[in-house]
């Protein structure tokens, strides 16, 4: 049975919120945007504060960071710095301050092309290990942790970390953000990590040889969350569970896996965003077509009565661009046109560039990411396609849905879960080149047939899957976990 939720006039239960990712700052996906407003929704009911390196793209935000603590090197982790970052709303960052391992040019994960650091196994230690002695010694921030919030593979040895170092007991939450990304590194990196020999087992770390960041947090953590229920169902069989579904199966019948769908934030408000000319509500269509006619031009597009598609995304393969790029064609020839915005893999960026020289003034593609250009693509696009292979939650069908543009999606994961077909949406089934260009097609009926389309654009409008619905089931689970540590032997060695 679950907990009741504290009330906020209660003592707030300190949450550490480890991540490698956050918007304010730095973003490569999904994960980013969840950990600039999970934090801050939870924040009425729970003090948390959040965990991340110290990246070159946070040093220069403009913002003072007070130095609060050293830790020392262990292992090959260097030692390094923990600052401390007061954001405009009051959100706390604490930053590991390591310029060796995180003050780069490039992403959180890699440099400008895209291809991963040959040290990420250090570095996503050191934040793991930082994480944990923070957890073991409460003196080093004043400010004592209650319960890890943990965020996909790179920060999944954290659990581990407090297990081995065997001082304090904390429960800890693992949320899966894309089980694809697992983090494996050769088990002979185990000793320059900190890794006891004794972990590397089908129930620890290891995964066919491997060392998996992934399966240390699933290993470790006290319970695995994902970011929907149907995702949370598909890991548990092959092949979206990526080899890790047995484990993940047990997870679920202990009742220790669940899917918690994200939300959006309410400045995803199409009356009031700054970044569209002019700004429109239900029923303004006037003002949604304002916003189609300039991101035509600013895409260099012809005029036209016709739909306008478009791709706000990571350019990887999982998205199902390649399908995308084949029904380019059949768009252009029923009269509509195609915008493309987004960065990722070079093969993708190259096809797609290729695609649109094939289409001039029908197809425009900017490879890059601009967050004001993505809003006004959502407000002026009539259709967002989604392909995608696989989907744990997936944001940019909600705010496609916010700002008036039905998404034409494959239906598996978080997909599934927030858009109905024929009523906020368009699904297909069958991951194929002929079910998604049917898919296509059927969009240029739905367009002309006005009455319904207008409907099924005031139904994804008025959609309310807004973070402070969607953290209502966190809430809960901080509390059933937080209650559950209550009655657990500080000594964390007798749980080994």
């Amino acid at each position: 049975m679950s907990r009741p939720v504290p009330s906020s006039s209660s003592r707030q239960r300190r949450v550490l919120f480890v991540t490698t990712e956050i918007a304010d700052f730095i973003k490569a996906g999904g994960l980013g945007d969840v950990s600039a407003a999970l934090p801050r929704a939870l924040k009425p009911t729970y003090d948390v504060r959040v965990l991340m390196p110290g990246y070159r793209q946070l040093l220069t935000a403009g913002r003072p960071i007070v130095h609060v603590a050293s830790l020392p090197a262990r292992h090959d982790l260097p030692a390094c710095e923990i600052g401390r970052l007061l954001c405009e709303d009051g959100l706390i960052v604490y930053v590991v301050l390591c310029p060796e391992l995180y003050d780069r040019v490039g992403n959180a994960y890699g440099d400008e092309l895209g291809v991963g650091w040959a040290d990420n196994d250090i570095r996503f230690a050191r934040l793991a290990m930082a994480a944990a002695e923070i957890v073991n010694d409460a003196s080093l921030l004043e400010w004592q942790v209650e319960l890890l919030h943990l965020n996909d593979w790179a920060t999944g040895l954290t659990a581990g970390y407090v297990r081995w170092l065997g001082k304090r007991y904390v429960p800890s939450v693992y949320t899966i953000h894309n089980l694809a990304y697992q983090g494996l590194f050769p088990v002979e990196r185990l000793a320059a990590l900190g890794i006891p020999s004794t972990a590397f087992h089908i129930d620890g770390v290891e995964f066919h040889g491997q060392l998996s960041f992934m399966k240390a947090g699933l290993s470790y953590a006290s319970h695995v969350t994902t970011v929907s229920s149907n995702y949370a169902d598909e890991i548990t069989s092959a092949p979206l569970g990526c080899g890790l579904e047995g484990l993940l199966k047990k997870r679920a019948l202990e009742g220790r896996l669940s899917g918690l769908l994200n939300g959006i934030d309410d400045h995803w408000d199409p009356r009031t965003d700054p970044h569209l000319a002019p700004n429109f509500g239900i029923n303004d269509w006037h003002g949604k077509r304002a916003n189609t006619q300039r991101v035509r031009r600013m895409f260099g597009l012809a005029p036209s009565s016709g739909p306008l598609f478009a791709v706000v995304s990571r350019l990887v393969a999982q998205k199902g661009l390649d399908l995308t790029i084949q029904v380019a064609d059949a768009i252009v020839q029923a009269g509509g046109q195609l915008v493309v915005i987004g960065r990722g893999e070079y093969v993708i960026e190259q096809a797609l560039i290729a695609m649109a020289a094939l289409y001039p003034g029908h197809v425009g593609v900017n490879i890059g990411f601009d967050e004001g250009e993505a809003r006004q693509i959502y407000a002026g696009s009539d259709f967002l396609l989604m392909p995608s292979r696989f989907e744990p939650c997936g944001l940019s069908q909600l705010y496609a849905q916010r700002f008036g543009s039905l998404p034409i999606a494959h239906r598996t994961g978080g997909l599934a879960d927030t858009i109905q077909d024929g009523i906020n949406g368009l699904l297909f089934d069958d991951m194929s080149l002929e079910t998604y260009r049917a898919t296509v097609l059927r969009a240029f009926d739905l367009f002309r047939a006005t009455d319904l389309f207008y409907a099924m654009r005031r139904a994804s409008m008025a959609g309310r899957l807004h973070w402070r619905q969607a953290v209502i089931p966190y809430r809960r689970l901080y509390a059933d976990l937080l209650t559950e540590a209550i009655v657990r032997s500080d000594d964390v060695v007798t749980r080994r």
